[in-house]
């Protein structure tokens, strides 16, 4: 996924131009649907857009976190941001479905488009001043080219075992929470074929929304009574990865509905201790290149995840078994999560980085100054609703009709 340079515009700069961008795009999608008549490459080009532009949503949000949030702080506000995405999945699930059924699909674009662009409008008004609006031309005039000096330095960073060890991990969740994210809803209409379906759609996120929470404050807490933060950040995965396998692999089990629902909320919910593991260990590494860094994890999940989720169809397919599909979910988790467990550091890798001192300047400024035009805790809140609504637009089904 795409990042912002560690030298170019900030993250506040790619979110908003990103969210313009997407929350248009959705407004549009109903209208140029009417226009054309090639509505399958259309849609196609427009899903393809819309991955793109979304997807520098949490490397600039690691960007951001590295830079202007205090260690002791990043696991609760990271973990408070990443609740968009089942508060959002809740939400705009609810409110769509009956937008669906009352107006058609076109009205779950128009409401979603309108709610990222009313997003884009408070966030300029009222949270950033103009300053922070602005983007100095030599940024634009200079495209994508970007000087020898002030390139990340790749070679240096991928010699350190501590960062392949947080790609490897983060490759592994992320492809782990797409297999149950796609397969799971498969799972209870087959096995429970009577059961409601709002419930298995909805409790499991549900439970999601104040485990991401705890684990963040729980991180944070342990580490401002002087536990090491590395020690935290291993505690918190071994929850996220290898508790969350168990209640994964106790699902593939179990022949009762009740059963079945506590376990998928226990896995699905435990997985959000993530937030305060190795998707903040991110930002302990090289701040200076976080979002980047973020981004290469994030695509290489994504890629994976598309890798799993046919695995785990073809062995549904040529066994008849959901329990190799857990199987699948608890050795990949197993793998990420060992690979961390050894060779996982919190201490900065990116020291010799030509842009750590900049960055380093950034944060001291921002921690002893902070912002004087807005609080942080209405930026974060702010974020939090950016991704509820992004969260909404990809997990809805009326966003993937044809």
């Amino acid at each position: 996924m795409a990042a912002p340079s560690p030298t170019g515009p900030g993250g506040e700069k790619v979110l908003l131009l990103s969210a313009s961008a997407w929350g248009l795009l959705t407004v549009l999608t109903p209208l140029l649907t009417h226009i054309t008549s090639a509505h399958l490459v259309f849609m196609t080009s427009s899903r393809f857009l819309m991955g793109l532009l979304q997807g520098v949503y949490f490397p600039s949000l690691a960007s951001l976190l590295s830079q202007r949030v205090r260690e002791s702080e990043r696991a609760f506000t990271y973990s408070t941001v990443g609740t968009g995405s089942q508060f959002g999945t809740l939400l705009i699930g609810g409110a769509g479905s009956l937008l669906l059924e009352w107006y058609g699909w076109e009205s779950v674009f128009y409401f979603s488009g309108l709610l990222t662009l009313l997003w884009v409008y408070c966030t300029c008004k009222y949270l950033l001043s103009e300053k922070e609006l602005t983007i100095p031309m030599n940024y634009l005039t200079r495209g994508l080219s970007i000087p020898k000096q002030t390139k990340v330095p790749w070679k240096q960073l991928f010699r350190k075992a501590p960062i392949w060890a947080v790609i490897i991990a983060q490759l592994s969740t992320a492809s782990t929470f797409f297999t149950l994210l796609s397969w799971l809803p498969t799972f209870f209409k087959e096995t429970f074929p009577e059961s409601k379906g709002w419930v298995f759609n909805v409790v499991p996120w549900l439970v999601a929304i104040p485990t991401s929470l705890f684990s963040g404050f729980l991180s944070d807490h342990l580490i401002s009574q002087g536990y090491r933060t590395i020690t935290i950040r291993k505690f918190m995965q071994v929850i996220g990865s290898g508790v969350s396998s168990i209640f994964a692999l106790c699902l593939g089990q179990t022949s009762s509905f009740c059963k079945a629902i506590v376990f998928a909320s226990a896995s699905v919910g435990l997985q959000t201790f993530n937030h305060s593991g190795i998707s903040v260990n991110v930002q302990d590494l090289a701040p200076s290149c976080a979002g980047l860094l973020f981004g290469v994890a994030n695509t290489g999940g994504a890629l994976l995840g598309v890798i799993c989720v046919y695995l785990a169809g073809y062995l549904i397919e040529t066994t008849g078994s959901w329990i190799c599909v857990f199987n699948l979910v608890a050795a990949v988790n197993s793998i990420g999560l060992c690979t961390f467990l050894l060779f996982g550091e919190a201490q900065r890798v990116d020291t010799h980085s030509v842009c750590f001192n900049r960055i380093k300047d950034a944060e001291t400024k921002y921690i002893m100054g902070l912002d004087e035009t807005h609080g942080r805790k209405e930026c974060w809140s702010s974020f939090f609703l950016l991704r509820a609504v992004a969260g909404g637009l990809q997990s809805h089904p009326a966003q993937r009709f044809q």
